[in-house]
């Protein structure tokens, strides 16, 4: 469907007060949303005007299905507008073309009819600082022939970390410019850029569009904190550049949704998958205050989780996940993918407010719910933690023992914070008494990623493993997998459970025969702003290495392709695969 035309009068009018200097679609373009027959297209000019997408069947635009118009007004506002009517798991390409004539093509393909097993391949990543552009880390983004690609929140960061100073962004206005600046090129390269053309988004928040660690759900005067003029100026602007349809939560009943960002998006490829993306910022309540590191605050902190009535996900969005997941099972989707900002794996007390930890009764509830409703194939994704952790996911209904869910989940590395989860969890707990500077002084004389890699995992699990959780990754959980990463002299076989010492993006890809799930984090080194900036070309060069990769077993579905598939004794056997 077409958008309605503008008034010529008004475009008359925009066009006669139009900025003179030669316009640029300096962020290119974007599509996003996809479903079986639309798509969000997206575009910013920096010259007010009229600005035209065209959507065909090939590159060429030779066969041309749809049009429309939409009025750039403000230059530092985007544009962006649907087009519907078309073909289930079909290749389009557009173009956007502003008043100038500047143009910029992107492409994107719809989501696989229902009952089609077609594979599916799709990118996952989160936290990218604007100071740390241009994100080397996801260059081969566009290379990679992605069904979609989630962008699980941190898009912008509104508190600068490094660099020039600059005050934490709290208008309309500042959130624009940040938002601008990540999507911008920089020291000849536009990553971001090209891998919104390449593909579509689904995008959704988490803290730092606001200010860090805000509760969306806390009360605030006579209100919720996404009551507040700086919560609305956060989320109209990361809304405004993103390629997203913009609608809000009517007629729920509670106070904290009712008007609110409508970020979840929950959206069926096929019969292969189906992608849940939450909104876990906007509607939980405060978090618990800290661990201060101590045995006796531990069990404070585990009791008030476990017991008070608290909320991550909010009411309505956590009845929607279960009531989605449980379609998509009934219905036969082979893999349901879960996707919520803040990591659900338990990671030990330190920092566990932020996390699913610090909503234990609720958490529960999810994972409980899956497990008792059979609900198979469930990946929990994440990311905000800036590091790459792969566990299997349980839960306690007595704080004691624990239940596997089936479920698990793998967070992605940032791609740029400047420091990774690594050295983070490092300062964490050497500040908590929880390591020595011997330890610290230990790790820091460590030669290599890899070594220091299983410091951390040696650290982490010296946390959960205590308190009755799972170490790190999925050994012994019943999950079948297999670790894909190579062998190396004097390491044996690397480890696919973490990567911390990087900035990269995760790859998932499902095989259309067996329906085998491959996961690929890519990473490069980290580095910092001042490493960025005294030698831009070191950085830009960089090009992202595969540093976790591993394969799980797809649960069959009873009645389906894969009953059939289990009888003939063919799942595990990958009939396609685009290397």
């Amino acid at each position: 469907m077409n958008l309605p035309r503008l008034d010529f009068l008004a475009v008359a009018l925009i066009a006669v007060y139009a900025s003179p200097s030669l316009a640029a679609l300096a962020n290119g373009v974007a599509s996003g949303d996809v479903t079986q027959n639309s798509a969000w297209l997206w575009a910013r000019s920096d010259t007010a005007g009229l600005m035209t997408f065209e959507v065909a069947t090939d590159a060429a635009f030779a066969n041309v299905v749809n049009t429309f118009n939409a009025a750039v007004v403000d230059p530092m506002q985007p544009v962006k507008g649907v087009v519907n009517g078309l073909a289930a798991g079909q290749q389009y390409y557009y173009r956007a073309t502003d008043a100038t004539l500047s143009s910029f093509n992107g492409s994107f393909r719809t989501a696989a009819a229902a009952g089609s097993h077609n594979g599916l391949r799709f990118g996952v990543t989160g936290d990218w600082r604007g100071e740390l552009a241009p994100y080397p880390a996801i260059k081969n983004v566009a290379s990679r022939d992605l069904d979609f690609m989630v962008k699980h929140g941190d898009t912008i960061y509104a508190e600068r970390y490094s660099g020039p100073a600059q005050p934490t962004a709290s208008t309309l206005t500042d959130y624009r410019d940040r938002h601008n600046e990540v999507l911008s090129t920089r020291y000849g390269m536009n990553t971001w850029q090209d891998a919104r053309a390449s593909t579509a988004v689904f995008a959704s928040i988490d803290d730092h569009e606001v200010v860090n660690d805000f509760a969306g759900g806390a009360a605030v005067g006579s209100g919720y904190y996404n009551d507040t003029q700086r919560y609305q100026d956060g989320t109209q602007a990361f809304r405004e550049y993103m390629p997203i349809a913009d609608t809000n939560y009517v007629g729920t009943g509670d106070a904290r949704f009712d008007g609110k960002p409508n970020l979840y998006r929950a959206q069926q490829f096929g019969d292969d998958a189906l992608m849940i993306l939450t909104d876990a910022r906007s509607f939980r309540d405060a978090e618990l205050a800290v661990w201060n590191g101590t045995p006796g605050d531990a069990a404070r902190f585990l009791t008030e989780s476990a017991t008070q009535d608290r909320t991550m996900l909010g009411r309505t969005q956590l009845d929607q996940v279960k009531a989605d997941l449980s379609q998509a099972q009934q219905d036969g989707v082979t893999w349901k993918f879960l996707h919520i900002a803040e990591p659900t794996q338990n990671l030990g007390l330190a920092a566990a407010g932020d996390r699913y930890e610090g909503y234990a009764r609720e958490r529960t509830e999810l994972l409980s719910y899956i497990k008792n409703e059979g609900i198979d194939n469930v990946v929990f994704v994440t990311a905000d933690i800036h590091g790459t952790l792969v566990n299997n996911l349980t839960y306690s209904l007595d704080g004691v023992n624990q239940i596997e869910s089936s479920a698990w989940e793998i967070s992605t590395g940032a791609v740029a914070f400047e420091q990774p989860f690594g050295p983070t969890v490092v300062d964490l707990a050497a500040s908590l008494g929880l390591l020595s500077p011997a330890q610290v002084a230990f790790y820091n004389s460590l030669p290599s990623d890899i070594a220091k890699d299983q410091f951390i995992k040696q650290l982490v699990d010296a946390q959960v493993l205590p308190l009755g959780y799972s170490g790190l990754g999925l050994e012994g959980s019943g999950i079948p997998f297999t670790n894909l990463m190579p062998t190396v002299p004097g390491y044996g076989q690397l480890d696919y459970a973490l990567a911390t010492h990087s900035f990269g993006w995760t790859e998932f890809e499902i095989d259309a025969i067996s329906g085998e799930l491959i996961v690929t984090t890519y990473g490069i080194p980290d580095y910092s702003y001042d490493e960025l900036t005294a030698d831009p070309a070191a950085i830009t060069g960089l090009t992202p290495q595969i540093v976790s990769r591993f394969s799980v077993t797809a649960v069959p579905e009873p009645g389906t392709w894969g009953m059939l598939l289990a009888g003939l004794g063919l799942v595990g056997f990958v009939a396609r695969r685009r290397l």
